[in-house]
């Protein structure tokens, strides 16, 4: 199943993250508690979501982009999708994040910026040693339920984003 990009965003996708059809990599965080975290934690009996942001810290984009996945995820996980956040804060900054915001959802945290490299989906407008080093580019992944990437949708600027409720009639449709 691909989605409809258009129906998403109106913005036309960045040619980045991993290919539709292949296994997702692995995943290399933790979660807001410090947890070592793997896909097969995160999927539902479909698959999951993943939302790759920029910063539950400083990015006022980011914040109501969570904000606005917060009340969507339970009919994801109905549609039997697992539901994720990931960005390169710390620990500390996701559970101070998550909780203050009541989300209902993880937050998994890449400092180390491995998950990113591996999905093809690191900022390369800041380089190491930058304070933004590690950020990557605004997205979803929708994978199913053995890991195969069913969708993809980044971008290269920051203030557009995926329309959750959107993202969930097209799940629906099938």
């Amino acid at each position: 199943m691909l989605l409809s990009n258009w129906a998403i965003a109106k913005q036309p996708p960045m040619n980045t993250g991993p290919a539709i059809g292949s296994k997702l990599p692995a995943l290399a965080v933790v979660d807001q508690f410090g947890d070592k975290q793997q896909l097969s934690n995160i999927m539902g009996d479909q698959g999951a979501i993943i939302v790759l942001f920029r910063s539950a810290d400083w990015c006022p984009f980011c914040k109501r982009h969570l904000l606005e996945l917060n009340p969507v995820v339970k009919d994801f996980k109905k549609l039997g999708y697992g539901v994720i956040g990931i960005s390169y804060d710390s620990p500390k900054t996701l559970k101070s994040f998550s909780q203050s915001k009541k989300l209902n959802f993880a937050l998994l945290s890449d400092q180390n910026v491995a998950t990113f490299s591996a999905f093809n989906v690191l900022n390369s407008a800041h380089q190491p040693g930058h304070k933004h080093y590690g950020i990557p580019y605004p997205g979803v992944i929708v994978v199913d339920a053995n890991g195969i990437v069913k969708h993809t949708y980044f971008f290269e600027g920051y203030k557009k984003r995926v329309k959750f409720k959107k993202l969930l009639k097209q799940l629906e449709q099938g």
